[in-house]
Order: C-alpha cells, then structure tokens, then sequence
C-alpha cells in the first residue's frame, strides 16, 4: 500500500513538474513571437519614414534651388518694371505638357517728394501682393510636378549616405539598435546600391519598402534591409526566462533521480531483509545441531560408547566446518566496500586447480546422481592469481549447479578449458533449471537471488555470484554467461595468462 502510494505521489509531482515545464516553454514562445512582432512593426514604421524623408528630401532640394533661381533674377533686374518668364515641362500620362510663370520685377527709384513716395509704396504694396499669389501658384505647379515620374535615373534622385543616416536615425527612435546591411534596387530588379560592409547572413528574413511610392511603376525603387543578429537580439530581450526554465528542469531531474533512489532503496531493503531471513536459517541449523550434540554429551542417560563419542564429535566437527563456511561467506560482503580486494596472487595452474576442485566436489555430484565431465584442452593454463579466491570461484559454480538441477533429469556437469590468444578460458556447464532472460542482466548483484513468485526455492545469500564476479574482475579477467530456461546454464570466464602483455 505504501509503494503504491509514494508511486502515486511520485506520478503528480512529476506531472505537476512537466505541466510547469510546458507552460514555461509555451510562455518564452509567446514572448518570442511577441517580441518578433514588435521587431517587425518597428523597422517597417522605420523604413516608411526614411522612405518619406527621401521624398520630403527630394522636393526641399528642389523648391530650394529653384527660389534661389527667382531671387537670383529679381536682382539682376535692374532698369523699369520687367517680367521674369519661367516655362516648365512636365510629363502626365506619357503626355508633355508646359506652362510658364511671369514674375513681375520693380526697380527701385530714388525719392522726389512725398507724393510721388506714397505712389510707390502703394504700387510696390500692389506688385508684392501679386508676387506672393504667383509665388504660391508656382509651388504648387511645383508639387503637382515633383509626384510625377521623375526623369533622372534612381541612382541620382538618392543620396545613399543621407539614406543610411536616416535608416540608423529612425531604427534608434524606434528602439532598434544593431547592425544591418541594406540594398537599393530598381523596379525591374537591378541592383543600385548595396552598402559598403554588406553581410549576406540573415537576408532570408529580410523588410522591404518601395520608393518613390506615387511614381509609375516602372520610376520605382525598393530599398530591402536585413538584420545578421536579428535571432540573438530578440532573445536577449526574453533571456530572463531562460533562467527559471533552466532551475524548473533541474528540479524535474532532481525529483526523478530521487524517486528512483527511493525505490532503488526499499528494494535493497527488501533484498538486504531476505538476506538476513535467509543468513539465519542458514545458521539457526548448524547451530541447534551442535546443540543437540552437547546436550547428548551431557546427558547421563546416554551412554557413551567410544563409537557414540565418535559419531557425536564428527556432527559437531561437520556443523562447525559447515557454520564457518557460511560465516565466511557472510564476511565476502566486506570485498565489495574496497575498490579491490587484497590478493595474495602467485603463478596458478588453472588445470590442476580445477581437477582438486572436482575430486573434492564428485562426491556431492554422485550424491545427486550426478556425473561431472572434464575437458581441460588449454595448452597454457598458467596465470597469475590468488589460488584461495580463484577456488571459490570454480567451488561457487559447482555449487549453484547442484543447487539448480532438475528434479527429473540427472545432473550433468561439463567443465572445460581452453586458450584463445594470450587469455585462459574457463566454462562450467550444467543441464539445470536454466535462468529467464529478463533474470540474466541482474544475477551478478549482490543480495539478488533469482525466486519463483515470493518464495525462494533454493536458500542463500545472493552473493555467490557477485563475488565471483567481484574476485575476476580484480584478477582483471571477465565472466560472461549463456542459459536457457528448462535447458541449462554456461558460465564462460576469461582470465590473461601469465605472459601475456
């Protein structure tokens, strides 16, 4: 009920972290097209307004040099009242058209009397009147020209520098301060001008903006502009996200790793809880037989023949013998706190080794009706390694065989060697039980014990193998195994010869 509930806890939390994961994620996305949106809005109202000033630019040039033109030849006049004649051409609808303005010029005359003063004042006061009127009608006359189709080629109607001091102008007034590179280009798509410092990169997302709007068609300009930092300066204005969005995912990890330490532990716990179930079992019959022993010793009823003293001494010999060796196997556990265990290594024959082994391991063999097969082929059996724990290893094998043989078929047990290159090979075979495969990637940890439902069949430690494996690795070798279920296992170890490099 607790697992199920803690996994139910862990299952909201997580998902509570992920939801806030998503929102984060779909929040610096809003931002971003937000802020891209703004981006867009600015430097197209900036483009507009540099487009408008080329062509407030262009009229101002030219009512400039023109007045300048009129006063220059009211000046020059200098004998009776003239008339300065301007004739214009303009083009409308591919039609010419011309129309002239006269300028009404007065000398100025020196003074007689006062009569003759106050009629001059009152013409000049007549002619000025007529000066402005003309003066507006021929501005605009002006204006009506200026919007229609300019006759000079685009290159020369624009100033590029005055254009790019005004495009960095507007984009500053509109918050946009980063570099850009720009492109002028006629109406039948040739290039006029390209900035000196042009940068193809980010021209895919480029703005355009048509010049000289109110011209034909074929009089038009576009200017296009492009941004190369364009992507980083939108994200550093939402960069204060990212932070938070980092922290929330360290601690979604955070949780994860701790959910699974959590039950990584209560299923070492649970492993640890069978050990000692089993570790007292193991001992709780060694002892009460050794008990059982004394108290028979001490017992006045009993009589104690000299056979009987024998038989009783050999008992609590055996359970002694028996009792140490599960308490040896206990302190195995020890071998796993160090990085590696303290070997007393010395030239081996791995051969003769594994023959005293099995002399001694044949009489629990043919106790089970069993028969073990030796075919030591390796040419080179020498190595180097600590005879005691190299024993156990080939013992522990042995051992799990007998443990794991198949009720209705007689054992069979087949150990061979063998050299490949530089390295001895070692393979204990056996026609047991057989091991799952989902069972086969955890039988080297420690305390696991493969279990058929919640009930073990064999009893244990659940170290055997995860010391075989502790003692090979640290003799530098490998161990490796193959099993099928209701077939059998094979246990393949490889350890370097003596000579090799």
């Amino acid at each position: 009920m607790k697992k199920r509930t803690v996994f139910i806890l862990g299952l909201i939390m997580g998902f509570s972290f992920l939801a806030l994961l998503a929102l984060q994620l779909m929040y610096l996305e809003e931002m971003v097209s937000m802020r891209r949106k703004q981006f867009d809005e600015s430097v197209k109202r900036s483009l507009y307004n540099a487009a408008h000033k080329l062509e407030l630019n262009e009229t101002m040039a030219y009512l400039e040099k023109d007045m300048a033109d009129i006063e220059k030849t009211v000046h020059k006049s200098k004998q009776g009242v003239g008339v300065v004649t301007h004739q214009y051409n303009y083009k409308n609808d591919g039609l010419v058209s011309s129309f002239e303005l006269r300028t009404i010029v007065v000398p100025k005359r020196p003074k007689q009397n006062n009569n003759i003063t106050d009629a001059s004042r009152s013409l000049q006061e007549v002619i000025r009147s007529r000066y402005v009127h003309q003066r507006s009608l021929m501005e605009e006359v002006i204006y009506k020209m200026l919007y229609t189709a300019s006759d000079k080629p685009l290159e020369q109607r624009i100033n590029f520098q005055n254009l790019d001091k005004e495009l960095h102008s507007e984009l500053q007034n509109n918050g946009i301060d980063i570099p850009y590179h720009f492109v002028v280009s006629a109406s039948d798509g040739r290039e006029v001008y390209r900035c000196s410092d042009y940068e193809a990169k980010g021209e895919e997302h480029s703005y355009s903006q048509i010049l000289f709007s109110n011209d034909p068609p074929n009089k038009m300009g576009v200017l296009k502009i492009h941004f190369p930092t364009m992507n980083s300066y939108i994200f550093s204005s939402v960069r204060f996200v990212i932070p938070a969005l980092f922290f929330t995912i360290v601690l979604c990890v955070t949780f994860i790793y701790t959910l699974f330490i959590i039950f990584r532990q209560k299923k070492v716990t649970e492993l640890k809880n069978d050990f000692i179930n089993n570790m007292t079992h193991e001992f709780k019959t060694p002892i009460s037989t050794i008990s059982l022993a004394a108290q028979m010793l001490t017992d006045n009823s009993v009589s104690k023949s000299p056979q009987m003293l024998q038989h009783i001494t050999g008992i609590i010999s055996d359970e002694s013998r028996r009792l140490r060796f599960q308490v040896e196997k206990v302190l195995q556990v020890s071998l796993f706190d160090e990085q590696k265990a303290s070997l007393k290594t010395r030239e081996l024959d791995v051969n003769e080794l594994v023959t005293g082994v099995v002399n001694t391991f044949a009489l629990k063999v043919e106790k089970n009706a069993g028969t073990i097969v030796t075919q030591l082929e390796a040419e080179d059996p020498v190595i180097l390694a600590d005879e005691m724990h190299i024993t156990n290893v080939v013992f522990n094998l042995m051992d799990n065989a007998v443990k794991y043989k198949r009720d209705d078929e007689s054992l069979r047990l087949t150990i061979k060697t063998w050299n490949d290159h530089d390295k001895f090979c070692l393979s204990i075979q056996d026609n047991g039980l057989g091991i799952k495969k989902e069972n086969l990637k955890r039988i080297f940890e420690r305390f696991y014990r493969v279990h058929t439902g919640n009930v073990h069949d064999v009893k244990g430690f659940g170290l055997g193998l995860a010391y075989v494996k502790k003692v090979i690795q640290d003799h530098r070798g490998t161990i490796s195994v193959e099993s099928e279920l209701g077939v059998g296992t094979k246990f393949i170890i490889v350890l370097p010869l003596l000579n090799s490099k």
